[in-house]
């Protein structure tokens, strides 16, 4: 039964968690990106959206 009680408490603590994230995400990944790009036209980069993805991608890999 102690089994059971652990992987309830994982689960529900999963689902809190997942729904925290969507409430509190500030904006959607394609909204950022579209931002990021927009910043840095108008700073004088040229960039490709190829290029904001690795950079996005780079970005978010730094974090872990």
């Amino acid at each position: 039964m102690k089994a059971l009680t652990l992987i309830s408490a994982f689960l529900g603590g999963a689902i809190v968690g997942c729904g925290a994230a969507l409430l509190f995400a500030p904006e959607k990944g394609e909204d950022v990106r579209t931002k990021l790009l927009s910043i840095l036209k108008k700073k004088g980069i040229k960039i490709s959206d190829k290029e904001v993805d690795a950079l996005v991608a780079e970005l978010a890999g730094a974090e872990d």
